[in-house]
């Protein structure tokens, strides 16, 4: 099926992967709209093979994390969530939701800069609702020391004392990190980079992490500062991950012996 034929192509509710292909669909569009790159369709596809091997659900260490996650923005006194085109593709709307109930500033931060990328990326914001959008306008960007890469030009992350890196960007964690900033990262993958080097990961899909943030933000909202720090002071990223690990170790093994029991006939 080429792009063009896909654009047409309706996909089944009763589908068992309605969900995934849904938003494979999204990232393909994202594609022909500039929002997303060549590289973006194949970080996508990594991100669906760690999302099979978690149960295709927030599990419970996720959930702590985002509770950790959202107190870390609520207490922040410069926070940032910085926006790649596949996040925007996938999830604007609950995105820009996000932003204005913590009252966080988007800003637009990319490996691929190519012409025209981010006014997309900005037009799709600005359609989701989004009225505090960085990252847009040249001559306010400085550069991050630590970074080669065209990430390395930003705005508001320059001052930020806290960066939430919704998908897996390694080498600007480490910057980010060096320059001592507290970094959230929303990575599927436990044991890349950016989930090792963040002070709070949550191994989760985007698309299901973002709404339940949403959702704990409300929550969280009517707490004072106390009560927010000792959910964060109750937070250790390192047994998260672990305990994230065992979880994918029983589910592969889970996986195994009903595969096997199928093989048997």
């Amino acid at each position: 099926m080429t792009l063009d034929e896909n654009e047409n192509h309706e996909i089944p509710k009763t589908h068992p992967r309605y969900e995934s292909l849904k938003y494979r669909h999204k990232i393909i569009e994202g594609l022909k709209k500039l929002v997303v790159t060549e590289a973006g369709l194949i970080a996508h596809g990594r991100g669906e093979c760690f999302d099979y091997i978690i149960g295709e659900k927030t599990t419970q260490p996720a959930k702590k994390a985002i509770r950790a996650a959202v107190a870390a923005l609520l207490i922040a006194e410069k926070p940032v969530i910085s926006v790649n085109g596949n996040i925007a593709a996938l999830i604007p709307e609950e995105l820009t939701a996000l932003a204005k109930i913590l009252k966080v500033p988007l800003e637009i931060n990319l490996f691929y800069r190519k012409e025209g990328r981010i006014e997309a990326i900005k037009n799709v914001l600005q359609k989701a609702g989004a009225t505090d959008i960085r990252g847009i306008n040249e001559e306010k960007m400085v550069e991050l020391q630590g970074l080669e890469s065209n990430r390395r030009k930003v705005d508001l992350i320059a001052k930020a004392d806290l960066v939430m890196v919704p998908l897996e960007d390694g080498d600007r964690t480490e910057a980010l990190k060096k320059l001592k900033k507290k970094v959230i990262a929303i990575d599927l993958n436990p044991i890349s980079r950016t989930a090792l080097w963040a002070d709070i990961t949550v191994v989760d899909n985007v698309v299901r992490t973002i709404p339940k943030m949403i959702e704990i933000a409300k929550e969280l909202k009517k707490l004072n500062r106390i009560q927010l720090n000792k959910i964060i002071d109750n937070f250790n990223n390192k047994n998260n991950i672990q305990n994230m690990l065992d979880l994918i170790i029983e589910y592969i093994e889970k996986q195994k012996s009903e595969a096997f029991n199928i093989l048997k006939g």
